[in-house]
Order: C-alpha cells, then structure tokens, then sequence
C-alpha cells in the first residue's frame, strides 16, 4: 500500500531510509521532504550525514507561505487565494497590501483605518531630506532607495522590536505610506526640483503622483485613467512568491534586523539588471532592432544566439505571464492619455511572431510582466532609470507580509545555508620566507 513518504536506498551502505512527506494546500501546490531527514543518511557516525546541493535555490523550499500561490506551468498567479486577474479588475493597491499583510480583505472600517495611518504615515523627517541632497545629481535612483531606507532605520530605533506586534504595525504603516515619499524624492532630486510634500486629499498612487510632478499649480490633480493605471501596476508587482528581493527580506529580517534595513536589503537585490532591471532592458532591445521591419532578422539572430529576446520567459512560469495579459490591455488605455509610444507597434509585432514561431513556443517563452510594462513607464514620463523604483514601492507590501510572516513562524532561525566544501583539507602554514614562489 502506498504511503505518503519517500523510501531511499544509500548505495554506500545498503540501508534503506523513509522520509515523510510534507504537502502544501492542496498535493499539486507542492510537496516536499523535511531537508534535516537527509542528516540521518551516513556512511559512519562521525559522517556529517546528507545535504541537498541546490544552488539558487532551483528546487528547495526555504519556507511554508500562505501569502502567494503561482503555478507556472498554468500561468495562474493569486494573492491569498484571489486570483491577480480579479483584484487587478476590482480592488485597489492598498486594500491588496492589506490583504497581503491581513490574510483577508478588509471591512469598509477596516479599510478607512488601514488608509489612514498609512496616508498619515508618508511624511519623513526633515533631516532626511538633507540625506537626500548629499547625493549627487545623477545618483541611480535605486541606489538612493536602498540608502534612504536603511537610514530610516536610525530615526525609528524601537522598529528594531520586531517581535511586538503592535510595533510591527505601526512600521507597517511607515514603510508602506514613507515608499512613495522616499520614491518621489529620488525622483525629484535627479531633477533638481524641490520636493513635494505628500497631498492627504489623494488616494495613494494619486499622492505619488503629485509629489512627482507637482509645479508651480496650489492643487495637484492627478490624470484619473494614468492613476487608475499605475494603482493596477502597484497591484501586479506587490507580491510575487520566494523571489530573490522577497529572499533577501526574509534572510536578513531572519537575524531580528529592523524591517528599514531588512527592506534595504531587499531593494538592494532588486536593483540588480537579472531582477527589477529587466523591462528596461525590454527598451534596449527594441531600440537596438529600430524598426518593425528588422524584427524578422532579431527573431534569427536570437535563434543563432547572436541576440536575446528580453522580456519572453520566466523562471516560474511557464506559459504566458498572467501579469503581463493585464498589462497588454492596460497600454491601450495609458495611450490614450499619452499618446502611442513608437515602440508599441513593434512590441505587437515581435510578440505576434514569437508566440507563432516553434522555436520559442517548443521552450515557452511567452512575455512576461516586464515585456509592456516599461512601455508603459516611459509613456507616462519615467525615465529608464526609475522604473525599478516603480516596481519597489509596491513591492514593499509583499515583503512586508512575508517578512512578518517570517517572524511569527517558529519554525524560522536564523538563515544560515549549508555547503559543500570543496576546498583543500588541512595543510600545515610556513613561515613567509620558507615559502616557495609561485
């Protein structure tokens, strides 16, 4: 009779092993194995015993998650349960960061509560702002994001009681409602502006946008369909699973760091080009083929390895990214406002061709969230070099819940990965001048 455990025979030995296995929701959304039951297969009894050997994590769960479920292989993305598609059509950013925090939507009264103390919470202390101005004028915005969060942490020392619930709360409230303040700060220093300060009258993306763009005009009102826009693409970017922002969150927030620095760490590894940089990359890649009508000659030239296709594929999905069918639709209404930007037309074309092709339809390379999203940012006046700080400020709220559930889960210690050693074994040191030349 079959039984839910994994019996393993140790071909050094003969000894035969049964591990338990471990399900998630349901048996599909992921079954694993204890990676501590490896220990007791050895060879002798001083032998360490076995280790699983994954780099990158490939294949390892570092945790158990009830926030974010993605099947890859049916391009399916939910937030706790609430498929992408539906919240995108019908909430809004904020009720989606209490969803992910909460675990449940909010009540009307829990709603107007949540707004508010993150609304109330998006002023910084002025001596920041004087942090800011240290940096140079043509400072990388992400660069400045990563420093300005971790600075916060000095002008909240009791954030660093992460155990206490209500102090975790109120820090909730902070990082979420500070994110677009310090965001449009970068913004508006790479600009030589003054900043603005946050408007409590607009809704959480429409303040964004006025301490973004704010003149010389005494009320700031923002574009109601470009609002409407970004508040989707805050939805879509809030959470996305064990990736490698959400990763460092939870690996520095699991040594008790304040959340400020372990959100540092956080933007930190989203800055990098593999990571939050890819839809800008997307904008390169369209510039350097030109015109629609060297598309076909790109197509062979990534088939020949002479070029890539960015913003087809992701790790996790494996079909076609159920974030960027949202994103599709959603360029059509920014464009109305904005006007086309060039670029569409051969983005259209260039996903026609690819997704008709065999040779990216045999390895699933359909487009992914960052293929029309940079599109998108640039139609609305962001520069290239701020379109990872849009994906950020969202997805502050996502690290947030998963570092909070990082917290309370006492199953959780302080991350510290095994290895493999491969280096010499023991040697015995000489002194420098008994040494022989390399």
């Amino acid at each position: 009779m079959a039984t839910d455990s994994l019996t393993i025979t140790d071909n050094r030995t003969g000894k035969t092993y049964e591990i338990p296995i471990l399900y998630g929701t349901f048996p599909t959304y992921g079954a694993a194995i204890r990676s501590a039951d490896l220990r007791q297969i050895k060879v002798s009894d001083d032998d360490f015993g076995l280790m699983g050997y994954d780099p990158a994590f490939m294949n390892t769960a570092s945790c158990k998650s009830a926030i974010t479920h993605i099947d890859g292989e049916r391009g399916i993305l939910r937030y706790r349960g609430y498929p992408i598609e539906q919240l995108a059509e019908q909430s809004n950013y904020l009720e989606v960061a209490y969803l992910l925090i909460h675990g449940e939507l909010p009540s009307k009264a829990q709603h107007d509560e949540w707004v508010h103390n993150i609304t109330h919470h998006t002023m910084v202390h002025e001596n920041l702002k004087k942090f800011t101005d240290g940096f140079h004028y043509d400072a990388h915005p992400m660069g400045m994001m990563v420093s300005t969060l971790a600075a916060l942490s000095t002008f909240y020392p009791a954030s660093k009681r992460v155990t206490e619930a209500d102090n975790r709360k109120l820090e909730i409230y902070r990082l979420i409602g500070k994110a677009i303040t310090l965001g449009a700060m970068t913004y508006r220093h790479t600009k030589g502006l003054p900043y603005v300060s946050p408007d409590n009258d607009l809704s959480y993306t429409g303040n964004f946008m006025n301490m973004l763009w704010k003149m010389a005009e005494v009320k700031y009102r923002p574009n109601p369909i470009l609002e409407k826009a970004l508040d989707v693409l805050f939805i879509l970017h809030a959470d996305h699973e064990q990736n490698c922002s959400t990763n460092a969150m939870r690996s520095v927030g699991s040594s008790q760091s304040d959340p400020y620095c372990a959100a540092a760490g956080g933007t930190a590894a989203l800055y990098g080009p593999l990571h939050g940089g890819a839809n800008e990359q997307v904008l390169r890649m369209l510039r350097t083929i030109g015109s629609k009508d060297k598309i076909p000659q790109f197509i062979q030239d990534v088939k020949d390895r002479k070029a890539l296709l960015m913003g087809f594929g992701h790790r996790v999905y494996k079909n076609y990214d159920p974030r960027a069918r949202i994103i599709k639709r959603l360029a059509e209404q920014v464009f109305e406002v904005t006007g086309k930007n060039p670029l569409l037309e051969m983005a259209l074309e260039l996903e026609r061709i690819a997704l008709e092709d065999e040779f990216f339809v045999k390895r699933k390379l359909y487009p992914n969230v960052d293929f029309y999203s940079g599109i998108i940012y640039e139609a609305m006046g962001f520069p290239t070099d701020y379109f990872t700080v849009l994906f950020m400020i969202p997805r502050m709220s996502g690290w947030l819940a998963q570092w909070q559930e990082m917290i309370t889960d006492t199953e959780q210690k302080i991350a510290r990965p095994r290895q493999v050693y491969t280096g010499v074994a023991i040697r015995d040191f000489e002194p420098i001048e008994k040494r022989n030349k390399k």
